[in-house]
Order: C-alpha cells, then sequence, then structure tokens
C-alpha cells in the first residue's frame, strides 16, 4: 500500500476512533469516495492495535485499577472499584461481542458497508446523541457505575456495529441518557472501548495471521504507530474540551456529513 494512503488510514482512524463521529464509516468512505483501495484487515487491526495503546496510556489509571480488580471480580467479590469497574467492563462488552459474531459470520456485516446506511446512521445517531446531550441530567459519576448502567450502555455499545453509528458516541448518549456528566459519560465510554477493541482485533487478528508477512508487518507498523499519535491526541483534546464544550459541534458535523451522504447515495 502507498504510505501516502498508509498513513491517511491510520489517520482517520486515530482521529475518529474516539470522537463521536463513526471510526468504522470513515474507513468505509474512504475507498467509496475517493477510488483507492480498500486498506484491508491486516491495517484494521494495526489501526486497532495503536488506538488501543493510546486509549491504555491515556486512562493507564483506571486501566490499572481494573486488573487488579479483575480478580475478585472473577471470583464474584465486588468489593473494591477495581472489582466492580473490571466486571462492569465484562458485563458491558457481551451484547457488542455476541452481536458482532453473529454479523461477522452470516456476512451481514458487509452489506451494512454502504454510504446510504453510513448516511441516515450519521445523521439518525447524530441528532439522537443532541437529544441525549441536551436533556439528561447530570447527576452521576463514574464511580456510580454498576453492573445495571453496564448493561444498558452495553446495549447501547453493541447499535454500533451498524456502520457510521460510533462506538464512541453511542456509548456516550447512552451515558447522557442514564444521567452521566458529560466528562465521566465519556470516560466510562473509552474504557468500554477497551476490551471492545481487544475482541475485535483478536477476531480480525485471527483471520490475517496466516496471510501476513513481512510487507504487511512493515505496513501494519507505521500505521499502528501514526494511529496511536493521533488516537491520543484526539482523546486527550477531547476529554479537555468537554470541560466546557458540550457534544453540540460533533453533532453539527454528523449532521452535515449525513447530509451529504445521502445526497451522494440517492443521486
Amino acid at each position: 500500500m502507498p504510505l501516502f494512503q498508509l498513513i491517511l488510514v491510520a489517520l482517520i482512524q486515530g482521529i475518529t476512533e474516539f470522537l463521536p463521529v463513526s471510526s468504522s464509516g470513515h474507513l468505509i468512505l474512504l475507498p467509496s469516495l475517493t477510488g483507492m483501495e480498500d486498506q484491508g484487515q491486516v491495517i484494521d487491526v494495526a489501526v486497532h492495535v495503536g488506538t488501543l495503546g493510546a486509549v491504555v496510556l491515556y486512562f493507564w489509571s483506571d486501566v490499572k485499577e481494573g486488573l487488579a480488580g479483575l480478580p475478585r471480580a472473577l471470583t464474584g467479590r465486588m468489593d473494591t472499584p477495581g472489582a466492580r469497574l473490571a466486571m462492569g467492563l465484562i458485563v458491558a462488552t457481551i451484547p457488542i461481542v455476541i452481536t458482532g459474531a453473529a454479523l461477522h459470520f452470516t456476512g451481514l456485516s458487509d452489506a451494512l458497508r454502504s454510504i446510504a446506511v453510513i448516511g441516515w446512521t450519521m445523521l439518525v445517531f447524530g441528532i439522537v446523541l443532541y437529544w441525549a446531550d441536551q436533556t439528561g441530567p447530570e447527576v452521576k459519576e463514574a464511580a456510580d457505575w454498576g453492573l445495571r448502567d453496564a448493561v444498558i450502555m452495553g446495549l447501547w455499545q453493541a447499535i454500533s456495529l451498524i456502520p457510521g453509528t460510533s462506538r464512541s458516541g453511542i456509548t456516550i448518549t447512552g451515558a447522557r441518557q442514564l444521567g452521566y456528566t458529560r466528562e465521566d459519560g465519556a470516560r466510562i465510554a473509552m474504557l468500554m472501548s477497551i476490551p471492545t477493541i481487544i475482541a475485535s482485533g483478536v477476531l480480525l487478528g485471527a483471520e490475517v495471521a496466516v496471510t501476513a508477512n513481512a510487507q504487511a508487518a512493515r505496513d501494519g507498523a507505521i500505521a499502528a504507530g501514526f494511529a496511536f499519535v493521533s488516537a491520543l491526541l484526539a482523546l486527550t483534546l477531547m476529554m479537555r474540551l468537554l470541560r466546557s464544550v458540550s457534544f453540540t459541534p460533533y453533532v453539527i458535523y454528523r449532521v452535515i456529513l449525513g447530509i451529504i451522504l445521502l445526497v451522494i447515495a440517492y443521486s
């Protein structure tokens, strides 16, 4: 793959993975609108590894606490914040893993990769995010996250498998609807991305491992590096802006892009 396209794919993935604008939707649109070749699963896995590294590094204190509490959670002892966080992340990941496996092995995931689908999901779920952000109370913090809310947010997250929905956007929507503050809702949504990206990487990685070669490994390493840096910068910027800015700018972007895509799809 040309170096320019490799870097472009990595930057798009890195910047859009944690912003509520859909990374998968943008990556599908890139070859559809530019005529570039599809980046393939090797690069998909690589850029996901890069973004995974970024979110783990940014939320390292939470990740460390969750890992420390994982053994207690697995033995049913919910007596520490780390154990409750670990169990919440496990429970919240189950719906998207089941739904993702079903879509992948039935081939429905490929059928949803169209400009029309992305246009509608960009538009509709952008408006839903605006509604949740404007009407949802800010009465809960990350420490209030329990199994009930983990199940609800996990079900919201499963919807993100429809291209253009945005995993971060739909989970933040769920968090705001449940009453979490903007910053803490985004924090929970980002932590939920860690097991989800790992599960996705394992599924895709198992398929590409047998076909990978030295060239693919080199391209993957470059893509992962650029995705890591861009994701870390985008995540840092978004979390800082949430202290003073709502999600409305992202909603406006989604609505405009959605309308443009629908015009293209139906013209």
